[in-house]
């Protein structure tokens, strides 16, 4: 039994794929949000989800470490990770373009990484979707910002503790579902997420957790748990749980705010955020020039959804004006945009209420 909590039309599904026309980010692919808890294991899900709409390739670009700001976060993960991993057998579930891979390795871990998004032909990375059938196996886990892409996630957590013999540990990071809600971050409900973990689910789901917290200003949950101790989540009796009342009201606010500026307008962050952020607007009849983004790889390339073409800090500061308004998708990286943008635009943090 499912108790819906939110209902969206039309997502663009991939929010990290770049395309190389504007006709072809706004023909990409779309589909609906049906946000629902689940009444037996009190998981939260897209039970309208299609995995079939969503394909990993070397056009999906998620690469964050661009940031001196991740790069913190980065090894603020790496030190949890020291912390609790002293062996150096480790495999990185879900590696993307292998930054964080590279990291581990830096630090003397023998880590392999899986992913099919790959780039490249390091012989320490596997370009392919996780299996079992892969016949990989190592002393500990590392599945970074994987689990709210996976469809029946316990099921996917029990393939990976299976392929390790039932044994090891594993490093859990994900987005937080309440920190969502208590923002009212109605720009990170994403098609490409079909789950939306909070801390307590990860409570029911491991018997032994060493450590658990928040990293990257609260963003994100994480957990370090053992594979052994995995079980099915079970809802405690009575529990509630429902988006506040308000949780698309910023849609209007942002509207109102960018309607009372005749002039040019961009976004800045065109990831996940950035995507679902300017789909939202357009559809209130809101339309930004264009979005800013300090990967190489994006810039020259265009956004899903709205088509939006995507540029460098460099070229923001020649194309609009003095004093132009520009959304920020995620006030962590405020104080880095501040720099690179010299002072020029009025900065508008979106995820404060």
């Amino acid at each position: 039994m499912h108790r819906e909590l939110l209902r969206i039309e039309g997502l663009p599904v991939l929010q990290n794929r770049v395309f190389d026309s504007v006709e072809a980010g706004i023909g990409s692919a779309r589909g609906d949000m049906v946000l629902v808890r689940d009444e037996v294991t009190g998981l939260v899900f897209n039970e309208a989800f299609d995995p079939a709409l969503l394909t990993y390739d070397a056009d999906y670009q998620n690469e964050q470490a661009c940031s001196s700001v991740f790069r913190e976060h980065l090894d603020a993960v790496l030190s949890i990770i020291r912390r609790h991993f002293q062996t150096p057998s480790l495999i990185e579930v879900g590696c993307g373009k292998g930054y964080f891979l590279n990291h581990l390795r830096e630090a003397g871990y023998e880590a392999t990484g899986i992913d099919p998004a790959f780039e490249g032909e390091s012989p320490q990375v596997v370009a392919a979707p996780f299996s079992r059938a892969l016949g990989l196996s190592a002393d500990a886990i590392v599945l970074r910002h994987v689990l709210e892409h996976i469809p029946r996630p316990f099921e996917f957590l029990k393939e990976i503790a299976d392929a390790n013999g039932g044994q090891g540990k594993i490093y859990i990071e994900v987005p937080c579902f309440d920190w969502i809600c208590r923002h009212g971050a109605w720009f990170d409900i994403f098609y490409e997420h079909v789950n939306y973990f909070r801390a307590t689910d990860f409570e029911r789901m491991f018997e032994c957790i060493h450590e658990a917290g928040h990293v990257f200003g609260g963003q994100y949950l994480y957990v370090v748990a053992d594979l052994a101790s995995l079980r099915q989540a079970v809802a405690p009796p009575r529990e509630s749980i429902a988006l506040p009342a308000d949780f698309m009201a910023g849609v209007e606010q942002c509207k109102a705010l960018a309607l009372a500026d005749s002039g040019p307008m961009a976004i800045w962050g065109a990831s996940s955020k950035g995507v679902i952020f300017s789909h939202h607007l357009r559809a209130a009849g809101v339309k930004f020039d264009v979005a800013i983004d300090i990967n190489p790889v994006k810039q020259g390339k265009y956004m899903a959804g709205t088509g939006l073409a995507i540029v460098s800090p460099d070229r923001a500061l020649e194309s609009l004006p003095p004093g132009a308004h520009v959304f920020v998708m995620n006030s962590n990286y405020f104080e880095e945009i501040v720099a690179q943008s010299c002072g020029r635009f009025r900065l508008v943090k979106v995820d404060k209420k």
